[in-house]
């Protein structure tokens, strides 16, 4: 076995006393930037460690880490959760963990069946991106035995740890700028009670609408989906009310993008005719060329939340649950007009 590198080594080789090298190793005053210089070198070469660097190398571990996304979500028109995807797995990289991916598929989903991953015993720890059917998550709270953190949603039933973005001032942000630019008839896009995103978001609308003396109408909340698969499939299409506000938020870039189509085919020109506001600051190529004003998720940093989260849970010592809120910021685009 290689014997370590002691401060005597150091200095015996220097002809200095062991204070003059922890001094110039730990950047002390006391040392001459010649002789600092000297003795660095003079450790690395000899492959001198600190007791906290080597302390740090034998406490750290390498872990595997599972992420399940349901499959409703990974269509192209949901893929903002590849993207946050990729950056789990980037920041689990960073600290030397790995990362096992499986979708959930419908019938898993509905059939109650324990995800792969934790039924095979293949994992140290799971992330869940993007919420999942009431049932399975009780399943899955009762049954787990490995930490877990939920990223993208949090669990209304059960105390659980969970990272989300500021869904609620974000949204109330955005409708407060359709105020400023003179707006105050303003409708919302968004299937409510579909995701805890969306009706955090609705929130945060009629929170802004009531700060400015306005009633919220039941005619200006439209549905951008299917509520049972979370589509729009099937025959699907926006309903327009009969009186039409002059603008909408929408509960992320994808409805946006998509509702903006439907707008144009009815003959409504954006923003001239109506104003837009997304959520997210993605949109997935081909769904619409407007460059649509959005609030930007900060994907990187509930990322890394999730994943300090996780390793936290799994490492020995104290740990205090809860849901991390992650701020964004406002993202000024071409879909909204201001008003005299």
């Amino acid at each position: 076995m290689t014997k370590s590198v002691k401060l005597a080594d150091i200095a015996a080789r220097l002809n200095v006393s062991t204070v003059t090298v922890s001094k110039a190793l730990s950047d002390q005053k006391g040392v001459s930037e010649e002789m600092r210089g000297k003795i660095k070198k003079l450790a690395q070469e000899m492959g001198y460690k600190s007791p906290s660097e080597s302390k740090m190398r034998r406490d750290k571990k390498s872990y595997n880490i599972g992420v399940i996304i349901s499959e409703r979500y990974l269509d192209q028109q949901e893929s903002f959760y590849w993207k946050m995807y990729q950056e789990v797995v980037t920041k689990a990289v960073s600290k030397g963990c790995f990362t096992m991916f499986e979708i959930l598929n419908h019938k898993n989903e509905q059939g109650l069946e324990m995800p792969k991953l934790l039924a095979e015993d293949k994992v140290d720890g799971l992330i869940v991106i993007g919420l999942l059917k009431d049932d399975y998550l009780s399943m899955l709270e009762e049954k787990i035995k490995k930490p877990f953190v939920y990223l993208d949603f949090y669990d209304r039933k059960y105390d659980c740890d969970a990272v989300v973005t500021d869904n609620y001032y974000g949204m109330c942000k955005l409708t407060n700028y359709l105020f400023d630019m003179g707006h105050t008839r303003i409708g919302y896009v968004g299937t409510l009670l579909y995701t805890n995103s969306i009706t955090d978001r609705y929130f945060g609308y009629c929170k802004a609408l009531l700060e400015h003396g306005q009633k919220i109408r039941e005619d200006w909340i439209i549905d951008d989906r299917n509520m049972d698969n979370g589509m729009r499939d099937n025959g699907f299409a926006f309903k327009l009310p009969d009186e039409m506000p002059t603008a909408f938020v929408c509960n992320c870039d994808t409805a946006a993008g998509a509702f903006a189509e439907a707008l144009k085919e009815k003959g409504y020109r954006i923003p001239e005719d109506v104003s837009l506001v997304g959520f997210d600051n993605y949109l997935y190529p081909g769904v619409s060329s407007l460059g649509i004003t959005t609030y930007e998720v900060d994907i990187k940093e509930m990322a890394r939340k999730t994943i300090h989260k996780l390793l936290k849970k799994m490492e020995p010592g104290h740990y205090k649950q809860g849901i991390s809120v992650v701020e964004g910021h406002m993202v000024l685009k071409e879909s909204v007009k201001r008003l005299a």
